[in-house]
């Protein structure tokens, strides 16, 4: 059934990050574009189908990332079964091409209804469009999923980072943050201001505790999202770093987009870098500069940046 704009903007939108490392190009440092035509192939038959409204595909470092707009809910079997036959479809092109570490993120031999606990990182949120909807989807490579937490808490409960916390009504009543205990599978919320220094003292443990979401206190609207998931938890040995992705919306009774990105002014300590065993300073850069190589790293992130409208993909910006 045809869904027109008008219908669509007064439905439930979702916004799908799914990505994973099907091959490097060379080693773990880029991504072949053969890799990223097949995705959009793919990706291009399910818009044409309606499964899709719209799509991006990108990559940062060796990681493939897919950018999805639809209307089928978080944890879609649909949506994540199109990824996972996806990733399949370029981990064969990864493997006639002879790339590194040709599908080593697809911890499973089968799609078993959701990718979740099946090796990619997967961030989504469901809300229902805005007259103006700005949203950043940031994409880290050779780091761990703990890598948002600093970034994530200066945006939403750091008022010397967001103005907007003192002075914008809209953001005055502060935010709600959902934390995962990644060993334990437990969730735990924390209301900031009030709750600041508990929250700290869990996500100052980024390697068992990682922010997943936040939502705004004075509407309840889901505000970011990020992936938890960690995958040597997933395939009980190293197999590589989570390469997290993140989707933050901006303005309104959200922070402003400059608000959104300065906490990355700042290069944190993170885990990763060379092998996973080390630390290193997490460095934003250009959407063309995110091919790590210097030790394997820096771990580092960019930002794409894009309006939607009735569920079309406007952009990116970098």
């Amino acid at each position: 059934m045809h869904t027109s704009d008008s219908t669509r903007r007064a439905t439930v939108l979702t916004l799908s990050v799914i990505k994973a490392d099907v091959g490097g190009y060379v080693g773990h440092s880029s991504m072949h574009p053969d890799l990223e035509s097949k995705a959009r192939e793919e990706l291009a038959k399910a818009q044409q189908s309606g499964l899709l409204i719209d799509f991006h595909v990108t990559h940062a470092g060796d990681d493939l990332q897919r950018i999805m707009t639809h209307e089928l809910g978080e944890d879609s079997t649909d949506v994540h079964r199109l990824a996972w036959e996806t990733f399949e479809a370029c981990t064969a092109v990864a493997k006639s091409l002879k790339l590194y570490g040709a599908g080593q993120d697809l911890l499973v031999d089968a799609f078993s209804g959701n990718v979740k606990g099946q090796g990619p990182g997967v961030a989504e949120m469901a809300f229902t469009e805005r007259p103006s909807e700005p949203v950043i989807v940031f994409m880290a490579d050779k780091t761990a999923a703990g890598a948002w937490n600093l970034p994530i808490y200066r945006m939403f409960a750091d008022p010397f980072n967001t103005a907007g916390l003192v002075i914008a009504p809209t953001l005055q009543e502060g935010f709600r943050f959902e934390v995962h205990d990644v060993m334990e599978n437990k969730r735990i919320f924390f209301d900031c201001p009030e709750d600041t220094y508990a929250l700290l003292a869990f996500i100052g443990a980024p390697a068992r505790y990682t922010l997943r979401a936040v939502y705004s206190r004075a509407n309840g609207e889901v505000a970011a999202v990020s992936s938890t998931q960690r995958l040597a938890l997933i395939a009980g040995r190293y197999v590589g770093k989570d390469d997290p992705v993140c989707i933050v919306r901006a303005q309104g009774s959200f922070p402003a987009v400059g608000e959104v990105l300065e906490p990355f002014s700042m290069p944190q300590i993170v885990e990763g870098w060379m092998r996973g065993s080390h630390c290193g300073p997490l460095m934003p850069c250009a959407l063309r500069d995110c091919q790590p190589r210097r030790f394997d790293g820096p771990p580092r992130v960019i930002g794409a940046g894009f309006q939607l409208a009735n569920g079309k993909l406007v952009g990116p910006v970098d």
